[in-house]
């Protein structure tokens, strides 16, 4: 048997910021309200996404259910020929 410590695997983001969070003093809380806030700023973004998703399928829907009010060419012809005064 080895009397090496085995490291332990970090995922890479948090062998990034692990340093950082230290130097500010906090540790984990500091680490934690990072994320909050990435999380935070992903809600944000993707709710303006969606925003414009939803406006473009009700501007479709819009235009599929009144598209049969848009007069047609044979409407907007004169029909007053054939009719006596």
């Amino acid at each position: 048997m080895s009397n090496q410590p085995h490291s332990v695997p970090h995922f890479p983001p948090f062998r990034k910021l692990w340093k950082p969070a230290v130097a500010t003093g906090a540790g984990g809380t500091t680490l934690v309200i990072w994320f909050e806030e990435i999380i935070a700023f992903a809600t944000d973004f993707i709710g303006v996404i969606l925003l414009a998703i939803m406006g473009g399928l009700i501007c479709l829907f819009d235009n599929i259910i009144f598209k049969s009010r848009i007069p047609r060419q044979d409407d907007l012809q004169d029909t007053s020929k054939g009719v006596k005064k």
